[in-house]
């Protein structure tokens, strides 16, 4: 979907739903723009609502008005922003995703956007006008992929009243890069499984100017993935490690690399999950899906920096052929590894992605994955946990993610968690005591990534979301999307 930027009067915006945000309102001072301007094409019908007490502001908050003689538009939709000095870029996309989710209800529906200036030390007109596009993206998109009769419909035409052109795009951009990573999430395993991810990672990256390698599980035995291919081992579906490079940035300057996590069904293995722990597996894949979601947005961006994206792909399955517990693997790196549960099989395809991202001489690394129950434990649904080999990398991933209004937290990484893992017949086991599990899973990790400064993001609880909200979608969410095209952004 294409949104434009306008500018020019309020009222001569011609659209199915007009969505105009505005701060608290104060029935005993004047309205302020773009509420006055509104009012007086009204004839004082917002001044009488405010006077009411049925236009307030409050956060998220809207008030719809269907019958707009005096404006273009056919309904005007007030959506409250809250207060000025407390608006962030998370208030900001919470308001204008739930106001979006309401117009998107119907087909061939067209919708814009306007805000007032906000002067705001946290946020900008610019950025305000990118989540205003983003949220015409986001907002008309829901997870119900498999339904006969869409619940929520994209519009049919989109707009943003802002003189800022490329910030619209931006925001454009981000929102269809998360909206893939969201549609990939939110399929099925039937749908979504190692070979399929490959080809639709190969056609975006044809469509995007990406260039596009697919390891098959041959070159993967040449590549000594040991570790990867165990865990492909019980399904008969073939594991791939794909590999994306954006080319922004001088030949051989330093690259990023990027890591997803692929598990695109995660049954357990042998250790095998219940029915309850299963329902949700096909969202194992959000971290492969994540960095698929980012690459195409760094190529449309034209990032000027050099940016490897790879995903490793397998289905975790119990089989006669499947790996086992007491079983020790070799990875690519060398690493012996003891298996003591087939359900901590994401670290163990990490392993060798992150190892061959090394080979490749990325210079900086950010793996993502939906890891660890316990990371869930620790910081809740909605907080990213952050660790790091490195304070500087790590500060420079949080701030990127606090540029996106997104939420992170580091975590502590002391080598006391990396003797938790040490195994008596391996070099290391592939899971620790249950307390501290995030950790001792991150300090896995850690032993195939030599010295490159690198930072792994557990998305275990933000990237899929149990339930819909006002605000936001259920299922997947494409989180840290933006978090890691701000990162690329900032290497440039």
């Amino acid at each position: 979907m294409d949104i434009n930027s306008t500018t020019g009067p309020l009222a001569e915006i011609t659209a199915d739903w007009l969505i105009v945000g505005h701060f608290t309102v104060d029935s005993s001072n004047p309205l302020p723009a773009p509420l006055a301007e509104l009012d007086a094409a009204l004839d004082g019908t917002i001044t009488r609502l405010a006077a009411s007490g049925d236009l307030t502001g409050k956060l998220a908050a809207s008030h719809l008005l269907a019958d707009v003689p005096g404006l273009a538009a056919n309904r005007l939709l007030l959506v409250g922003l809250g207060q000025a000095d407390e608006l962030d870029s998370r208030r900001l996309e919470k308001a204008l995703v739930a106001a979006t989710r309401r117009a998107s209800k119907s087909a061939s529906v067209s919708a814009a956007i306007a805000l007032p200036e906000l002067g705001s030390e946290s946020i900008g007109d610019s950025e305000a006008a990118s989540l205003a596009a983003m949220a015409l993206q986001v907002g008309c998109v829901g997870q119900a992929l498999y339904h006969t009769d869409p619940s929520r419909y994209a519009f049919s035409a989109a707009s943003v009243h802002s003189p800022a052109d490329d910030a619209v795009v931006r925001g454009s951009v981000l929102g269809e890069a998360i909206n893939l990573t969201r549609e990939l999430v939110n399929r099925g395993p039937m749908d979504v499984y190692p070979e399929s991810f490959a080809d639709r990672a190969a056609a975006a990256a044809a469509e995007f100017g990406l260039d596009c390698e697919v390891l098959d599980e041959n070159r993967l035995q040449e590549e000594r993935m040991g570790s990867l291919l165990a865990v492909a081992r019980g399904s008969v579906k073939p594991p791939r490690v794909v590999v994306l490079r954006h080319n922004g940035g001088p030949e051989g300057a330093p690259a990023l690399a990027i890591v997803g996590k692929g598990v695109t069904f995660d049954s357990g293995g042998l250790s095998l999950k219940t029915s309850e722990g299963m329902k949700t597996m096909k969202c194992d894949m959000a971290g492969a899906a994540t960095m698929l979601g980012a690459m195409t947005a760094i190529a449309r961006l034209s990032l000027p920096v050099n940016v490897i994206g790879l995903a490793g792909l397998v289905e975790n399955m119990p089989d006669a052929d499947a790996f086992k517990l007491g079983d020790v693997l070799t990875a690519r790196n060398g690493t012996t590894i003891e298996v003591l549960n087939t359900d901590a099989e994401g670290r163990l395809v990490l392993a060798d992605v992150l190892a061959y991202a090394v080979d490749l001489k990325a210079e900086r690394l950010i793996d993502l994955a939906t890891l660890t129950g316990a990371c869930v434990v620790a910081l809740g649904e909605e907080v990213t946990g952050v660790f790091s080999n490195c304070p500087e990398w790590s500060q420079a991933l949080e701030q990127a993610a606090r540029q996106a209004g997104e939420l992170a937290w580091p975590m502590p990484m002391h080598d006391l968690f990396g003797d938790l893992i040490k195994s008596d017949v391996a070099d290391i086991k592939n899971v620790g005591p249950r307390w501290g599990g995030s950790v001792t899973a991150a300090k896995f990790l850690e032993r195939f990534v030599d010295k490159t400064p690198w930072v792994h993001l557990d998305i275990a609880g933000p990237s899929f979301a149990s339930s819909n909200k006002p605000h936001r979608e259920g299922g997947a969410t494409g989180c840290m999307v933006r978090t890691l095209v701000a990162a690329a952004e900032s290497l440039a």
